[in-house]
């Protein structure tokens, strides 16, 4: 499975718009992988290292979104040690890149390039990771995200730079896993119809179909339906095909009066 950890109070305080979860659902489902959770966490560090050592308990690849940068609101490297069991070291190659990067930023603002400034030692906090930890690499700013045993991924919360960093990783790293989650999804819309109604026979429906699952998304003022269900089947194919007819035929069977198909 695949998971998605937010982190930041700017989003559960509506200061700023998730826009991650859209983003990785895409991501994945072009790769034919689906999300099977997400979470989101504010700036408390007991709260963040609580979901980190969760995820790295389990199996799941997981994608942690922000607090990876070097203000004083920036936990998430730190909660990974500390989730993790490891302290914090500056990585050598994390090093490089950081360094790279202030040396350009000082050529193209004319200035010397200062090693050894307080400005460039901040910036290589930023390079700071769990002993141990691999980096995933920014083609935006060459700042770094990092990996923990090729599994749990921490990115920025930057969508500019964390978008293609976890492209990356699932391309480069996770390429085995690419289409095993794709999964069909067919679906009619029911009109004026209870969901009660309808409820045996979604039961039967996953009794008689292993591995497929029943959906019914009810509207009670949609524009051009007005009150119906959408009601659907999905997982893999062709066993999603299969269920879907043997649900049309027990609408039919019930007396439904139904509308548009849907395949996705």
């Amino acid at each position: 499975m695949i998971g998605i950890i937010i982190i930041g109070d700017e989003i559960l305080s509506g200061r700023r718009e998730d826009k991650h979860l859209v983003k990785a659902i895409e991501l994945l489902k072009e790769r034919g992988l689906r999300l099977s959770w997400a979470r989101y966490v504010g700036d408390e560090p007991e709260h963040i290292t609580a979901e980190l050592r969760h995820a790295l308990s389990g199996s799941d690849v997981v994608f942690s979104f922000g607090g990876i940068g070097a203000t004083p609101d920036d936990h998430t490297r730190a909660c990974a040690g500390a989730a993790w069991g490891r302290d914090l070291t500056l990585h050598p190659e994390a090093r490089e890149l950081i360094l790279a990067r202030s040396k350009a930023m000082a050529e193209k603002e004319g200035t010397p390039f200062l090693p050894d400034h307080p400005d460039t030692l901040r910036r290589l906090d930023m390079g700071r990771f769990p002993q141990g930890a691999t980096i995933i690499p920014n083609p935006y700013n060459q700042i770094p995200g990092f990996s923990i045993e090729s599994r749990v991924h921490f990115l920025p919360g930057f969508p500019v730079m964390a978008w293609p960093m976890m492209a990356w990783v699932l391309d480069e790293l996770h390429a085995d896993l690419h289409g095993q989650s794709q999964q069909v999804e067919h679906s009619v819309i029911v009109y004026a119809m209870a969901e009660s109604v309808l409820t045996p026979m979604m039961v039967e429906l996953e009794q008689r179909f292993a591995g497929v699952r029943v959906f019914s998304l009810p509207s009670v003022d949609h524009p051009v339906h007005g009150r119906h269900i959408e009601l659907g089947v999905k997982g893999m194919a062709p066993e999603v095909g299969q269920a879907f007819e043997w649900m049309r035929a027990a609408l039919v069977q019930i007396g439904a009066s139904c509308g548009p198909i849907m395949v996705r």
